[in-house]
């Protein structure tokens, strides 16, 4: 992605389905759990980078020792600080105990990490800062077990105002204004009343002081705790969780906008966004790894039983996110690489009438290196199309008895794509530098280029997976590509153009950046049709009077006058690299929202590119960002 915009984040969560001695028998540790833990972490680090936070569960402690312990960080390398830290405190106990270290009780008892429940996370901040304070997981403390609360998880909430209002109705006095902190505060409400109603149930049956704590550690109903917990909320969000008592929980929003994957054996239970990093560490085929459905709710009971329940009914069709095939999600699981190179074979109809159809003086790239995947589509596709045309040339030539063997070579040996890695990323350079202008020419010199391949008589086509702002294009990739003097540039985007802000997740909520509403906006203005911004702004403002819920995008107005080419020419024009003596062409393409459909069938949510949004709150949410927009407010629209 030529504009980085923030991830989603990333959950993981272990659950040992035996003794700790079997792990220390079978695999040399107790710690077997957290070493996983670890690795399914690691393998998910592209998902967050701002934070990181493990967390454990120890069953069946005596009564006065912990059970429950927490680890986060917001430093550089977190993941890595954590488990360095943790595993110095392991080793420093076993230098300075006279017990054997394969002596699990004495080990789980002073080793903190040592348990049979872990759950991590990766941070990629979209609110609230980057602070500790809110840096998952959220941890809710109480003496009675089963009021404990761990909460960690990939989501945006649309209505967080709404949801810490119903807070204070509870009679709550809600002190952070995060999604986290009101969805903790939720649950944990509903969590608390299970618990007190419980009590009170068997208390008025006469059950004894000991036969309700007993009935209480094993009959929290957590399936309806969330059900009761969830009625309102408006958002994506896939959630992973425990409670003192053991159960552990991973869910899904209702229209499967956020991913979560598990899988189960006699060993493990084990959840994660992504499914490959589980069939990695776990060494699990395809077919062993699940999704978490959509509105359902997975409980691990400390016993070991395996509930599964729907806690929320879809209000429409499955808006599963497109963007975690596009782009965040790693590309070494098997569909997901298939679609990427989908996604760049989707583009070659476009790359051909682009250059002419002239493969002999054309180069193909792409931009590293998250395109990679679907620079290949791209190339396979382009041969595919070629064998099909040379195919017709050779039979049309020997029907009019015209095939010899300089007839072949002209017709085989020419016009085949030529693939090339020209752009370079340098993974070392960092922007950390406060200054904005200063950033920008640290951000110049991030990628390097391949000199020599390049001539002045060729296209150089170069594959990106997404265009956002298009500012990492203006100050950085076209200033180098530009530097090789093609006759021409083109960028090819496996993405659609990013029109509206998302809001369930990823962090795009202000419209001026993106370069797609900064062209529509251009050609409003050089049309005469600038009025249009004013009469959308009062759509949206008025919308906001109303007592029932918006579900019109008014912003949509704004792209309708023109066509998806009149608004990529304009972008075109607005980052062309003015400052540089290069006199070239430059074409930039986006694939075509019906092809991206094609490419993923099963991830349709495409709010991002046509503003048909999954909730209400998303549209809400649009037009709030045109009226901060239009107010010249800065900042997310929710």
């Amino acid at each position: 992605m030529s504009d980085p915009i923030k991830h989603e984040c990333g959950i993981a969560l272990v659950r040992l389905k035996k003794p700790l001695e079997y792990f220390q028998e079978k695999y040399g540790t107790p710690l077997y759990g957290f070493y996983k833990l670890f690795l399914l972490m690691e393998k998910q680090r592209n998902r967050g980078q701002d934070g990181a936070g493990v967390a454990a569960v120890k069953f069946d402690m005596p009564p006065g020792e912990p059970y429950m312990f927490r680890e986060r960080s917001t430093k550089s390398n977190a993941l890595d600080r954590i488990f360095k830290s943790t595993l110095k405190e392991y080793q420093k106990l076993i230098r300075n105990s006279d017990v054997l270290p394969d002596y699990v009780p004495s080990i789980k008892q002073n080793f903190d990490f040592c348990s049979e429940l872990y759950l991590g996370h990766l941070r990629y901040g979209t609110s609230g800062g980057y602070s500790l304070s809110v840096c998952h997981p959220f941890f809710r403390r109480s003496s009675w077990p089963t009021k404990n609360l761990i909460l960690a998880g990939n989501f945006n909430m649309t209505n967080t105002q709404e949801l810490n209002e119903s807070l204070i109705e509870m009679g709550q006095h809600p002190i952070f204004a995060t999604d986290t902190q009101a969805l903790l505060e939720k649950v944990g409400f509903h969590l608390d009343e299970a618990h007190d109603n419980l009590y009170r149930y068997l208390r008025d049956e006469g059950r004894t002081n000991d036969e309700i704590s007993a009935q209480i550690l094993t009959g929290i109903d957590l399936p309806r705790v969330f059900r009761k917990s969830a009625e309102s909320w408006d958002g994506g969000y896939a959630l992973i969780g425990a409670i003192g008592n053991g159960d552990s929980f991973v869910l899904r929003d209702p229209l499967g906008i956020r991913p979560a994957h598990y899988f189960e054996d006699d060993e493990v239970f084990a959840a994660a966004s992504e499914r490959a990093p589980l069939m990695t560490i776990f060494d699990k085929s395809l077919e062993d790894i699940h999704e978490v459905p959509p509105g359902r709710i997975i409980v691990v009971k400390k016993s070991g039983e395996v509930i599964k329940e729907r806690f929320r009914e879809p209000a429409r069709e499955l808006m599963q996110c497109s963007f975690e095939r596009i782009y965040f999600s790693r590309g070494n699981d098997a569909d997901i690489y298939r679609e990427r190179k989908a996604l760049g074979a989707g583009l070659c109809p476009q790359i051909m009438r682009s250059i002419d159809g002239d493969l002999e003086n054309t180069v193909i790239s792409f931009v590293p290196n998250t395109s990679e995947v679907a620079y290949f589509g791209v190339l396979e596709e382009l041969r595919m199309m070629r064998r099909h045309e040379v195919k017709q040339q050779i039979l049309e030539a020997a029907e009019k008895g015209e095939l010899d063997a300089e007839k072949l070579d002209e017709l085989v040996l020419k016009n085949w794509p030529r693939g090339e890695k020209i752009a370079h990323k340098d993974q070392k350079l960092r922007t950390f530098i406060s200054t904005e202008d200063s950033r920008n020419e640290m951000a110049s010199h991030v990628y390097d280029v391949t000199y020599g391949i390049v001539t002045p008589q060729d296209h150089l086509v170069c594959v990106d997976d997404s265009i956002v702002r298009g500012t990492t294009l203006r100050k950085s990739v076209l200033k180098i590509l530009s530097s090789l003097r093609p006759k021409k540039i083109v960028i090819a985007s496996t993405a659609p153009q990013i029109r509206y802000p998302d809001c369930y997740g990823i962090d795009m909520s202000e419209l001026g950046k993106f370069i797609a509403f900064e062209a529509a906006v251009s050609l409003l203005k050089e049309k005469g049709k600038k009025d249009l911004l004013s009469e959308v702004y009062r759509k949206c403002v008025d919308s906001e009077r109303g007592d029932a819920p918006v579900t019109v995008n008014y912003v949509q107005e704004i792209y309708r006058p023109f066509t998806d080419v009149e608004i990529s020419a304009r972008i075109a024009e607005l980052v062309y690299p003015v400052d540089m003596d290069w006199q070239g062409e430059l074409e930039v393409i986006y694939q075509k929202v019906d092809d991206l459909r094609v490419a993923l069938p099963e991830h349709r949510g495409d709010w991002y590119f046509t503003g048909d949004y999954p909730t209400p709150g998303g549209y809400q949410v649009v037009n709030r960002a045109f009226i901060n927009y239009y107010e010249k407010s800065k900042g997310r629209a929710y």
